[in-house]
């Protein structure tokens, strides 16, 4: 017998559609029917999925058309969250209405927080997913709570999240510290996240003894216990989804990347990513380069932009540069690979976490900048590089960290190995598993 019918609603862009296909495996591998919205130019990302399940009629997708820029903010995130509340809301209700046996619960991104009023006019419970670390969720939430102001201190400091965070001000949220209050675009931003927190339920690609303190918090925001950490959310090493085609195709062949990793040895090597959205600025790009040819270590160098001339070629036989995507969950998870500098988006984060590697963090924008200090002060698994345009290392000093982060004895890899096992073990039969049974438990029980 199938399980309980529900909907689940991804953001549309590459970060926060891939976990929540992960999430969407674990829940149909439980039993559950569910019906996934997707757009025309998105619908290859959920493409392995339902090759997966291709025998299954109860995974299936929703396709509904990608929205077109609706003028109502010229800040590209918002205008593109406005434009799907404008085109998908009246669709979904006609599929809803139409449908012989509609979903009884809508999963969806919490950038799409207007779902909350959809499934309330449906009579539904609606619950957010959060493609982000719960202490970024109840740092986000809170700002728009408080409402600081750049006209005091140096800091904003949030003292009812446990430690009492601090951030300087241009740490905080760009789209709070760009829009003035009154302003449409940010009325609407903040309606849709604090949607967020009154919805029925929050799922959290997360997991307990990560951040357990923060998971707890917003149990207590929340004032129910429906707050569920089912991370991480990666493919397993035998997992039919293949981790190396994750999210898409890479731009140098899988196998390409693998051989030149065989013949390194084992945490020899310092792999260098910033996602797959993020290009850095000339300064930030000329000066990672510089630290990485000075630094003398193998390293492989995932790039958005253009490389100083000739870099290539003096880097050649240490230096692996992919331009694009790459298959970033292989790379991690290979023996040679010991350190990852990362922008500390969560995906990356939860991907090296799971992969045992110390982290040198240089966050660049939105919940990296509380990432990074969850993993460099609270963690113990990380060092601080750079700080996005404020903070640019100097390219021997960049040179003399990148050496001395593949030390097999440095306390942030013993941290990191102990890390990685309570991540694999949360999943595995552990609190993560206990998390989405009890959550998959719930669902069914709309059904009834």
């Amino acid at each position: 017998m199938s399980g309980a019918h529900i909907l689940v609603y991804p953001y549309l862009s590459a970060g926060h559609i891939i976990p929540l296909l992960d999430l969407t495996h674990r829940l149909h591998t439980r039993g559950l029917t569910v019906t996934v919205v997707v757009t025309p130019n998105n619908l290859s990302l959920l493409n392995p999925l339902l090759s997966t399940h291709a025998s299954s009629s109860t995974l299936q997708p929703l396709v509904l058309p990608s929205p077109q820029p609706s003028n109502f903010s010229s800040n590209r995130l918002i205008d593109s969250m406005h434009g799907l509340r404008l085109l998908h809301y009246p669709l979904l209700l006609q599929w809803f209405s139409s449908h012989p046996s509609p979903p009884v619960a809508i999963i969806s991104d919490f950038f799409l927080g207007w779902t909350h009023q959809l499934a309330t006019e449906l009579g539904l419970p609606r619950v957010v997913f959060s493609p982000s670390a719960a202490f970024a969720f109840a740092v986000q939430h809170q700002t728009w709570i408080d409402s600081p102001k750049n006209d005091g201190p140096s800091t904003v400091s949030f003292p009812n999240i446990p430690g009492s965070p601090r951030y300087p001000w241009h740490q905080i949220s760009h789209i709070y510290r760009s829009l003035k209050e009154g302003d449409p675009d940010r009325e609407f931003y903040k309606s849709t996240l604090l949607a967020n927190l009154v919805s029925w339920g929050v799922v959290f690609n997360s997991f307990s003894e990560l951040e357990g303190v923060y998971i707890d918090h917003v149990k207590k925001e929340a004032g129910h216990d429906r707050i569920w950490a089912v991370g991480p959310l990666l493919p397993p090493d035998d997992d039919l989804m293949r981790p190396a085609n994750r999210g898409g195709s890479s731009s140098v062949p899988c196998h390409e990347v693998m051989t030149w990793l065989d013949a390194r040895r084992e945490h020899s090597v310092v792999y260098v990513c910033f996602g797959s959205r993020a290009e850095l600025t000339r300064e930030q790009t000329d000066g990672l380069a510089a630290g990485l040819e000075k630094s003398g270590v193998h390293f492989i160098w995932c790039v958005r932009g253009v490389m100083p001339a000739g870099y290539e070629e003096r880097v050649a036989g240490r230096g692996f540069v992919i331009n694009g995507w790459a298959p970033q969950v292989e790379i991690l998870r290979h023996r040679a690979v010991g350190v990852f500098l990362t922008h500390c988006g969560w995906n990356s984060t939860l991907e090296g976490i799971a992969a045992g590697v110390v982290m040198l963090t240089w966050p660049t924008s939105a919940d990296q900048f509380s990432n990074a200090q969850l993993l460099v002060e609270e963690l113990g698994v990380g060092v601080r590089v750079g700080d996005g345009t404020e903070v640019i290392p100097e390219s021997g000093e960049l040179a003399r960290i990148l050496a001395e982060s593949l030390d097999e004895n440095r306390a942030e890899r013993v941290r990191a190995n102990k890390l990685r096992d309570a991540a694999l073990t949360a999943v595995k039969g552990g609190s993560s598993d206990k998390d989405l049974d009890d959550f998959v438990l719930r669902l069914n029980a709309l059904s009834k």
